[in-house]
């Protein structure tokens, strides 16, 4: 498809909230067919409405069971957004191996789950994105669990390239930086910043952003889903099992 054309059948995972559900947006704009949408949160799946014809899968993407579901009822996939994911923090001497196995479990596993069952519904020529993040790719204290998890999405999304490149399916991870999304208040550093800014959340997101980002700022959902849309669509024809790095510079 070129970069203006409908499209099929589209997977979005993690699709009730920030990138994924911009994705879904703009794949609705697009022309999507049919949009499978996919999120643990069943009331704000549940009140996403990106026009169209939906399907709705509420539940976990690291519990087979879903996927199962998923498989009896998708038809063939022609676009994906593999999305869903958690955020996590901590110093490794102090993380708890819970919180470990939990991150690795959404971010890894339920990734490789998402991306097994895409690729058995995959027609030829299908498109995928995985999203990984800055955080697989550059080291900080504080995020082993998330950025391991993120590092081994990159790994999948490559290997996945090579599998199915013979039937001339597309595989590419995005790696945003910053992104103003509600996974930022999934974390305990960044709810005492907003306290910090007394209570004002856009305040101590542009603190993040002016510390460390050479471009001052952070993405919107909707300027990464742009980005990924562009991944999926035929003007990236050429191009798979490549990580796009959207960071406004924080990795150089």
């Amino acid at each position: 498809m070129p970069s203006d054309a409908p499209v099929g059948t589209c997977l979005i995972t993690g699709a009730a909230s920030g990138i994924g559900a911009a994705c879904a947006h703009a794949l609705a704009a697009r022309g999507a067919q049919r949009l499978l949408l996919v999120d643990s949160n069943d009331d704000a799946l549940q009140a996403l409405d990106p026009g169209g014809d939906v399907t709705r899968f509420a539940g976990d993407v690291c519990d087979p069971a879903l996927w199962e579901q998923i498989e009896a009822q998708a038809g063939t996939i022609d676009r994906a957004v593999l999305n869903a994911g958690i955020a996590a923090g901590g110093m490794i001497a102090d993380t708890e191996f819970d919180d470990w196995r939990r991150t690795l479990g959404v971010n890894l596993d339920g990734m490789f789950l998402s991306l097994r069952s895409t690729l058995r519904k995959a027609g030829d020529g299908a498109s995928i994105v995985l999203t990984a993040s800055v955080s697989g790719v550059k080291a900080e204290p504080g995020t082993a669990a998330y950025g391991a998890s993120k590092a081994g999405v990159i790994q999948l999304a490559r290997v996945a390239a090579r599998e199915a490149a013979a039937r001339g399916i597309r595989v590419n991870a995005i790696a945003p930086g910053g992104v103003d999304t509600p996974i930022w208040d999934q974390t305990l550093f960044f709810r005492d910043l907003v306290a910090s800014h007394d209570g004002d959340r856009d305040k101590a997101l542009a603190a993040m952003a002016a510390i460390g980002t050479p471009l001052a700022r952070f993405a919107t959902a909707s300027e990464i889903a742009a980005q990924i849309l562009f991944l999926l669509s035929d003007d990236a024809a050429t191009i798979t099992g490549t990580v796009l790095v959207s960071d406004g510079g924080y990795s150089l």
